[in-house]
C-alpha cells in the first residue's frame, strides 16, 4: 500500500521553499500519496511557543541567516536571503492552492504552492500582489482567473480556518511539517527521515 503523507506549509517559508522540490522526488520515487495542507502558522505560533521572526532574538535572526547561507550552497538552489517582498500577504495564494485541493486537483495545488514560494524566494516577486499571483497560476498552466475567482469564495477562507485548526490539533508547530503514519517530521533537514520512513 502507498504510504500517505500530511504535507504542512507556510507559502512565506523559506525552508518550505528550500524542501519543496526535494519532497516532491522523495515521494515521486516512493509512490506516496500527499496531501497539502496550506494554513496560517501566525495562529499556529501563538499555541505553539514559536514567534514571527521580527520578533525573535538578534541571536537567532542572525543564526537563521546564516543557516540559510549554509542551505543554499549546500543544495545549490537560488534564493534570495531577503527578498524584498517578505513577508508577502499569503492569504489569497494559501486560498487558491486550498480550492484546487477541494476540487480534488492535488497535484496542481502542490504545484502552485511551490511556484509561490520559487516566486518570492527566487524570482522577487510580490506574491501577495492579485496580478503577480495571477502570472504564476498561468505560469503552472492553470486558469489564472477561474483559479482565483475559486480562491476568493467565503468558504475557502473558512477552509484556511480550518486547516489551521487541524494542523495546531496534530501538534504542527513549524514549516515544512510532514506527518506520515502518525509520525511528526519538522523541516527541510528532516528529509532524510521522511524518505526512509516512505521506504520503510
Amino acid at each position: 500500500m502507498a504510504k500517505h503523507v500530511d504535507y504542512y506549509l507556510s507559502l512565506n517559508s523559506p525552508w518550505a521553499y528550500l524542501a519543496s522540490k526535494r519532497f516532491e522526488a522523495i515521494a515521486r520515487k516512493h509512490g506516496a500519496d500527499i496531501t497539502i495542507w496550506p494554513v496560517d502558522f501566525g495562529s499556529v505560533f501563538a499555541v505553539s511557543g514559536g514567534l514571527p521572526l521580527p520578533k525573535r532574538s538578534p541571536q537567532r535572526q542572525a543564526y537563521r541567516m546564516m543557516e540559510l547561507k549554509r542551505w543554499r550552497e549546500h543544495l545549490g538552489i537560488k534564493l534570495t536571503l531577503e527578498p524584498k517582498f517578505f513577508p508577502a500577504n499569503e492569504a489569497l495564494a494559501s486560498n487558491c492552492v486550498i480550492a484546487l485541493r477541494e476540487q480534488g486537483r492535488m497535484v496542481d495545488a502542490i504545484k502552485l504552492a511551490h511556484a509561490v514560494l520559487a516566486g518570492l524566494w527566487a524570482e522577487e516577486k510580490n506574491t501577495g500582489d492579485l496580478a503577480t499571483l495571477k502570472e504564476i497560476i498561468a505560469g503552472c498552466g492553470l486558469d489564472a482567473d477561474a483559479v482565483i475567482e475559486a480562491g476568493q469564495a467565503p468558504e475557502i477562507a473558512a477552509k484556511r480556518e480550518a486547516y489551521t485548526k487541524h494542523a495546531i490539533e496534530q501538534s504542527v508547530f513549524g514549516a515544512p511539517f510532514f506527518v506520515i503514519d502518525g509520525e511528526r517530521f519538522w523541516g527541510q533537514d528532516r528529509l532524510e527521515f521522511v524518505e526512509r520512513k516512505l521506504a520503510a
